[in-house]
Order: structure tokens, then sequence, then C-alpha cells
């Protein structure tokens, strides 16, 4: 008996370890873009991952239907909405922009951002996972996207400032 315990929870181990060697990347790369922390100093990001990722392992014997990745991804998703809610007073509330790609955008807007564009999830699959109407996400996703192409970039210099700083 113990030994059939030992060798079934060494293939449930493996078996996990096969799945956070083809996810992980992807997954914390999700949560990296959702924190919009930097790449390279992204602890609220890896905390995410963690936490999803330790999630699912405590899930693993109940998901032989269904996809690990999903899971992962649903968990980390509910899990930054449920922390930007406690944290900036409200899913569409901010009070710090940090620095990285998706900045400009409120937390509701950058998950919806990431699971719609960067996961490709459907828009009534992102509205249940987030308990919104299939309507408000459409609108929230549109939202963010006017907001990303218009972020103002800094002006290129002037010609006439180019030639001078290069003297």
């Amino acid at each position: 008996m113990r030994e059939r315990q030992a060798a079934q929870g060494a293939r449930r181990a493996r078996e996990f370890e096969a799945f956070v060697a083809g996810a992980a990347g992807r997954l914390l790369h999700a949560a990296t873009l959702l924190t919009a922390e930097a790449p390279g100093d992204n602890p609220r990001a890896r905390r995410l991952l963690t936490l999803a990722l330790a999630h699912t392992y405590a899930c693993w014997d109940r998901l032989p239907g269904e996809d690990p990745y999903n899971h992962a991804r649903r968990h980390l998703a509910a899990r930054f909405a449920r922390e930007a809610w406690h944290q900036r007073g409200g899913p569409g509330h901010a009070r710090r922009r940090p620095p990285g790609a998706l900045a400009a955008l409120t937390p509701q807007e950058r998950l919806i951002i990431v699971l719609r564009l960067y996961e490709g999830v459907a828009e009534e699959q992102a509205a249940a996972l987030l308990g919104l109407p299939t309507d408000r996400v459409r609108a929230i996703c549109d939202r963010a996207i006017t907001t990303l192409t218009r972020t103002p970039v800094s002006p290129a210099p002037a010609v006439g400032d180019a030639e001078a700083a290069a003297s």
C-alpha cells in the first residue's frame, strides 16, 4: 500500500514538474503584465505565480478532465483581481502607477487586456471569470486599447537639437 502511494506521489510530482517547466514562463509573463512590474524586477508577479502554482498542485489530482494551465491562469487572475480590489480601493482605482508596459491602465483594464489579448480568452469566458457582463468586458477592453494606443510617447528631438547635441 505504501509503495503504491509513494509511486503515485512520484508520478504526480513528475507530471506537475513537467507542467511547470512548460507553463511557468508564460504564466510569469502574464503575471508581470498584470502587475505592470518591470520583467527583471517583479516580486508581486512572482508571488502571484507561486500562489497559482501552489493552488494548482494542491488540486492536481482533481484536474483529470481540466487543463491545468487554464486552472492556474484562472487562479492567477482571480488572485490578482482580489488583491487589486483590496489594495487599491476597488477594481478601477489605482493610486500609484507601476513602471511596466501596461502602467497606463487600471488593474481591471490590465486584467482584461491580459486575459483577452495576451492569453486569448474569449469575452464570455473573461466575463464569467470576472463576474461581469460580456458587454462590460468589451467596453473595458476597448477603453484600455484606446488608452494604450493614445499614450503619449516622448517627442523626438528636433533636427537642430540633435545636431547641437552631436557637436
